[in-house]
């Protein structure tokens, strides 16, 4: 089970986004593709029998899960993400929590 998934909110904790806070979009593995952080521009030539543009594209590149925290909606804060089983016998199930406030993060 990883710590941080698809769908999450994040925020940026170290590099040229830092501050920055983001919906998770895919996840690859130890990156992350975040909506609207660590945009790259990339020059693309023109393909006229495809139908496509040639021109400056903005493309946003993968970031190191290490360098991003889950943000904590009830504190504000980046938080560190634990796991804890919950239930009995056959219905237990592993759940992720904040570290901070033991809280579910689902």
């Amino acid at each position: 089970m990883s710590k941080i998934k698809k769908g999450d909110e994040i925020i940026v904790i170290t590099g040229k986004d830092k501050g920055r806070r983001g919906n998770v979009s895919r996840v690859l593995d130890g990156a992350l593709v975040v909506e609207g952080i660590n945009v790259a521009k990339r020059h693309t030539k023109g393909n006229p029998q495809a139908g496509v543009a040639g021109g400056i594209v903005e493309k946003e590149m993968p970031i190191d899960i290490s360098n991003v925290a889950l943000f904590n909606s009830k504190t504000g804060k980046a938080d560190r993400v634990g796991f804890k089983f919950v239930g009995e016998g056959a219905d237990r199930k592993k759940v992720r929590i904040f570290k901070s406030s033991k809280e579910l993060v689902d």
